[in-house]
C-alpha cells in the first residue's frame, strides 16, 4: 500500500512554497510535504545564496584585531581601493565599530589571508583596466602589498591551492553528474516481520474458531523507489516515480495486518508517479498527471512524522484511511495557501483513467473528488478537516484498511457505491519532545438508485516522541479502530456483515470491534540509514469477536540516497 514519506518540523499549513520540495505519492518521509513547492534542491537542504555585502573600511571587519599591524595595512588598502567584500555572517562584515571589534576574537591567519587575497585581486583588476599612462599605486601602497604578501605567503599559497582543488572538484562533478536538469533520489526499505499463530472465525462467522492463519511465517518485504525530478521551468517540473517491490503479509483474513511499505509488484518495475507540477503563483500550485494524483500525494498532512519509511509501521497508522479513498491515479489537484496559517487543497482523480471499458475511464469508473482545509492556529498545533466524495464501481473504497469493500458480491459482482466521507485530524506538539494527536472519520454510502445505506467509522489516537534518547530518533504509540461498518441497510444480499455471517447479506453492522495497538522506535544510524523495530497487537481482527488476537513483530530498515 502506498503511504507518504514526510519529514520536517515546520507547521504544515504555514510552509512556504519556496522552501519545501514536493514529495512523491509515497510519503516516504515527512513534514508533510505534500505541499506543491517548486524546488530543485533536495528536501531539508537550504541553499544559501545571499550576496556578499561591500564594506569600505577595515574597521568594519568585526573579527580582525585592530591593533595588529596587518589590520592597519589592510585598512589603508581597503579605504583607498574599495577592494574587499564581507560575508553575511558577521565574519568580515560591516557596520561594527572599532571598539566593538576589540571585544571579538581575532581572525585566523587563513581568514585574514582570504581578505588580503580578495583585495589583491581587486587591485590587480583595477590596474589592468586602467590606461597605460595612469599611475594608480603609490610607492607606499606597493610596499604595503609586498609586506602583506611576504607575511602571509604560506597562507596565500595554501588558500590558492585550495581554490584550485575546489575548481577541479567542481569540474569533475559537472562532468559526471546525472543530469543538469533532472535530480535522481532513491529509497530502499527492507522489512522483516512475522505474526503469532492464531485461529479465526470465518466461513461463516458463527462463533466458532474454525480456520488457522496460514500467513504466520517470518518473511521479508522489500520496497525500492526511484524518483526523477525534471526541472522544466523555474516554476515547474515533471515528477516520475519508479517502484519495484516484493513480499507481503498475505495470506491473511483481513486488512488489519497490512503494513505501510507493502506494495508487491513481484519485483517488476512499475511507474507509480507521473505528473506535472506547476507553481502558478507564490501561493497557488497545480498538479496534473496520469499517475500519483491522490490525496496522500497532494494533501498536506498535519501528522509531521507520517512516513511509510521512517514513521509508523502499519498502513492504518499512516493517516486517516479516508485520505486513501479511491487510490487515485490520473487527474488534477490544486493547493492554495490563502493565508499565512491556512491552506486549501482539492483534487479530482480516477483510479483507472487509461481504461475505456464500462465502469472505467476518467469519469465513469472509480473516481474521487476531495477537499481539505488545513489550519495552524499556533505553531504547535496543526488541524485538518476534509471531505471526500467517491464513486466506487465495485463498492470498494480502496483504502486497504479495515472495512473498505462495503457491498457484498452476492451475485458474483459487487454493486457500485456513492460515498460521502468526513474526517478531521489534529496534532499538538506539547513540547519539542512530545506530540499528541488524533483523527476520526465517518462515511455514508448508498447504491445509486436504490434504498438503504452503509455507514462506517474509524479513529486513532497517538503519541510521538521526537529525538527520544538521541537526536533524530523517534518513538511512537498508536491506538485506534480501523474502518468498521456500524450500520448497513442496503437491499438484502448486499450487506457485508451478515453476508460474512450467514451468506444472506441482510441488514446489520459488524458484530465486533477491532482495536489496533502499535508501538515503534526508530534508530537513526546516519542521515541516510535508520532501523525501526516495532510491535503491533490487534484485538478482534476483522471486527470478529471470536477470532484470536494477533501480534506482529517487525524490524524495518530504511536507506535513503
Amino acid at each position: 500500500m502506498i503511504a507518504e514519506l514526510n519529514s520536517g518540523s515546520q507547521s504544515a499549513s504555514a510552509q512556504d512554497y519556496t522552501n519545501t520540495a514536493l514529495e512523491p505519492s509515497l510519503n516516504l518521509d515527512n513534514s508533510h510535504p505534500s505541499i506543491f513547492s517548486i524546488s530543485s534542491t533536495e528536501q531539508g537542504v537550504t541553499e544559501h545564496t545571499e550576496p556578499m555585502a561591500q564594506v569600505t573600511s577595515v574597521s568594519q571587519l568585526n573579527d580582525v584585531q585592530p591593533r595588529d599591524w596587518a589590520f592597519e595595512a589592510l585598512q589603508s588598502l581597503v579605504e583607498r581601493y574599495n577592494c574587499i567584500a564581507g560575508y553575511p555572517n558577521n565574519q568580515f562584515r560591516g557596520d561594527v565599530s572599532r571598539q566593538a571589534a576589540l571585544r571579538l576574537r581575532a581572525v585566523t591567519r587563513y581568514e585574514f589571508a582570504a581578505g588580503v587575497n580578495t583585495c589583491l585581486d581587486k587591485i590587480n583588476q583595477i590596474i589592468l583596466a586602467a590606461a597605460p599612462s595612469t599611475e594608480l599605486l603609490t610607492r607606499a601602497d606597493l610596499a604595503t602589498i609586498q609586506r602583506l604578501q611576504t607575511e602571509f605567503s604560506s597562507e596565500l599559497t595554501t588558500l590558492r591551492g585550495r581554490v584550485d582543488s575546489l575548481e577541479a572538484r567542481q569540474a569533475e562533478i559537472a562532468a559526471n553528474q546525472f543530469s543538469t536538469t533532472t535530480k535522481l533520489n532513491g529509497l530502499l526499505i527492507a522489512g522483516v516481520q512475522g505474526r503469532t499463530s492464531n485461529r479465526a472465525d470465518v466461513n461463516p462467522r458463527d462463533g466458532i474458531k474454525d480456520t488457522d492463519d496460514n500467513g504466520t511465517n517470518i518473511n521479508v518485504i522489500t520496497f525500492s523507489y526511484l524518483s526523477l525530478t525534471s526541472q522544466l521551468t523555474p516554476r515547474s517540473y515533471l515528477f516520475t516515480g519508479l517502484l519495484a517491490a516484493d513480499g507481503s503479509t498475505r495470506p491473511r483474513f483481513s486488512n488489519d495486518v497490512g503494513l505501510g511499505y507493502e506494495f508487491p509488484t513481484d519485483n517488476k518495475l512499475t511507474i507509480l508517479d507521473l505528473n506535472y507540477r506547476w507553481l502558478v503563483t507564490d501561493k497557488l500550485a497545480v498538479l496534473v498527471g496520469t499517475k500519483g494524483v491522490n490525496m496522500s500525494n497532494t494533501f498536506r498532512g498535519p501528522v509531521r512524522v507520517e512516513s511509510a519509511a521512517t514513521g509508523p509501521l502499519s498502513l492504518f497508522a499512516q493517516r486517516n484511511p479516508i485520505l486513501n479513498t479511491g487510490f487515485g491515479q490520473g487527474g488534477i489537484a490544486v493547493d492554495w495557501q490563502f493565508a499565512k496559517r491556512a491552506s486549501l487543497q482539492a483534487l479530482y482523480t480516477s483510479y483507472t483513467p487509461g481504461n475505456p471499458s464500462e465502469r472505467n475511464g476518467l469519469f465513469d469508473g472509480t473516481t474521487t473528488t476531495a477537499v481539505q482545509l488545513l489550519l495552524t492556529p499556533i505553531d504547535a498545533v496543526d488541524l485538518s478537516l476534509y471531505y471526500v466524495n467517491n464513486y466506487a464501481s465495485d463498492g470498494c473504497l480502496l483504502t486497504f484498511v479495515g472495512d473498505d469493500c462495503l457491498t457484498a458480491a452476492s451475485n458474483g459482482e459487487s454493486a457500485p457505491l456513492q460515498t460521502n466521507a468526513y474526517g478531521g485530524t489534529v496534532s499538538w506538539q506539547i513540547s519539542p519532545r512530545v506530540t499528541i494527536g488524533a483523527w476520526g472519520g465517518y462515511t455514508k454510502s448508498h447504491i445509486p438508485g436504490r434504498s438503504g445505506n452503509v455507514e462506517t467509522t474509524n479513529y486513532m489516537v497517538f503519541l510521538n516522541f521526537p529525538d527520544l534518547f538521541a537526536q533524530g530518533n523517534l518513538g511512537g504509540i498508536y491506538v485506534g479502530q480501523p474502518p468498521k461498518i456500524t450500520s448497513s441497510t442496503l437491499p438484502v444480499g448486499n450487506n457485508v456483515p451478515d453476508f460474512l455471517n450467514t451468506g444472506l447479506g441482510r441488514a446489520g453492522g459488524q458484530p465486533g470491534t477491532t482495536t489496533q495497538i502499535e508501538a515503534f522506535y526508530r534508530f537513526k544510524l546516519t542521515d541516510n540509514i535508520s532501523i525501526t523495530p516495532g510491535i503491533i497487537h490487534i484485538l478482534e481482527p476483522g471486527h470478529t469477536p471470536d477470532s484470536d488476537s494477533i501480534t506482529i513483530g517487525i524490524i524495518r530498515s530504511t536507506f535513503l540516497f
